[in-house]
C-alpha cells in the first residue's frame, strides 16, 4: 500500500483541485476562445491554466511521481509502462459543458497504483463542491468551506432505479439496453459528476457505452469505489489504467449495489 494513501495527502489534493477550480472560474467569467484539438475535442485557456497549476503543484508536492494529464499525453507507452505509481489528471473534465456554460464540469486528480485508481478528487468549480476518497479511507463530499461529510453508495437500489447518463454524448441504444433492469428514472449529467451521483447515493447505475479516456474516469472511479461501489468493463472485469498504448477506456458500468448482477442484466439486453 502506498504511503501516500493518508488523509493529509488527500486533503492536499483537495486544495490543489480547488485552486485549479478558482483559476478556471476566472476564465469562465470572461469571454474566452475555443480551439479544436487533433481529435476535434474543444480546448480553452481554462484547460491549459488548470493543467499548469496542477502539474506545478504536484511536482512540488511529490517530485518523484510522474504526472499524466489530458494536456500532456505525448508521453510514450514505452516510458509509461515502467510506472508503478503516477498521477492521472483531467484539468477540466467537461470542456463542452464549460463552453455551454451549464456548470457541469470538474477538475479531476487521481493517484494510480499498479493500474488501479486508489485516491481521487473531483472538484466542481461552479458549485464549490468537492468529492474525494481513497482506498481504506472512505469517500467524502465538501461543500464550499464546510466540513467534509462522509458519503456512501446506496444499497439496496431505489424503486424505480435511478440511472444517470451523459448529457453531451447521448446513446440512442441506451433505452433498449436498459429494458432488462426494470423500471428506472433517467438523469442526464455532464462530466464525472455522473460517478459522483452514484458515490453519494443519489443514483444507482451509470452505464457508459460511448468513448471516454482514462483521465476522464480515474478520479471519480476512486471516489465511487471508496464509497462502496464498483466500476467494471461490460464483462465484469475491473476498469484498469495504463495497461496498453492507447488511453481510451472500454465501455463500462458504474454501480452502487454490488448485489445486483448488472453485467448479466446488460448482457441480456444483447441476447
Amino acid at each position: 500500500m502506498s504511503s501516500r494513501l493518508n488523509r493529509r495527502r488527500l486533503d492536499q489534493l483537495v486544495e490543489i483541485a480547488r485552486r485549479a477550480g478558482d483559476a478556471i472560474l476566472e476564465i469562465y467569467a470572461q469571454d474566452f476562445s475555443v480551439v479544436k484539438k487533433a481529435d476535434s475535442s474543444p480546448l480553452t485557456q481554462a484547460d491549459l491554466a488548470s493543467h499548469r497549476l496542477i502539474c506545478d503543484a504536484l511536482a512540488r508536492l511529490d517530485p518523484e511521481t510522474p504526472v499524466l494529464s489530458e494536456e500532456s499525453t505525448e508521453i510514450p507507452f514505452s516510458e509509461r509502462s515502467q510506472w508503478q505509481e503516477y498521477w492521472l489528471v483531467d484539468p477540466l473534465d467537461g470542456t463542452k459543458e464549460f463552453v455551454n456554460r451549464n456548470g457541469e464540469f470538474t477538475v479531476n486528480i487521481a493517484l494510480i497504483l499498479d493500474h488501479v485508481p486508489v485516491m481521487g478528487v473531483v472538484h466542481v468549480p461552479v458549485t464549490g463542491q468537492t468529492y474525494f476518497g481513497a482506498m481504506a479511507l472512505g469517500a467524502f463530499r465538501r461543500d464550499g468551506e464546510g466540513d467534509a461529510l462522509k458519503i456512501s453508495c446506496r444499497e439496496p437500489v431505489a424503486e424505480p432505479i435511478v440511472v444517470v447518463c451523459s448529457r453531451s454524448h447521448a446513446n440512442p441504444h441506451l433505452a433498449q439496453r436498459l429494458k432488462t433492469i426494470g423500471p428506472y428514472e433517467l438523469i442526464s449529467m455532464g462530466s464525472s459528476l455522473k460517478f459522483c451521483l452514484v458515490a453519494e447515493g443519489k443514483a444507482d447505475f451509470y452505464p457508459r457505452l460511448g468513448p471516454t479516456s482514462e483521465w476522464d474516469t480515474a478520479a471519480a472511479q476512486a471516489v465511487v469505489e471508496a464509497a462502496g461501489g464498483r466500476v467494471t468493463s461490460l464483462d465484469g472485469q475491473p476498469l484498469l489504467y495504463n495497461t496498453r498504448e492507447g488511453l481510451l477506456n472500454p465501455h463500462f458500468l458504474v454501480f452502487a449495489d454490488t448485489n445486483v448482477k448488472w453485467t448479466a442484466l446488460m448482457s441480456q439486453s444483447q441476447a
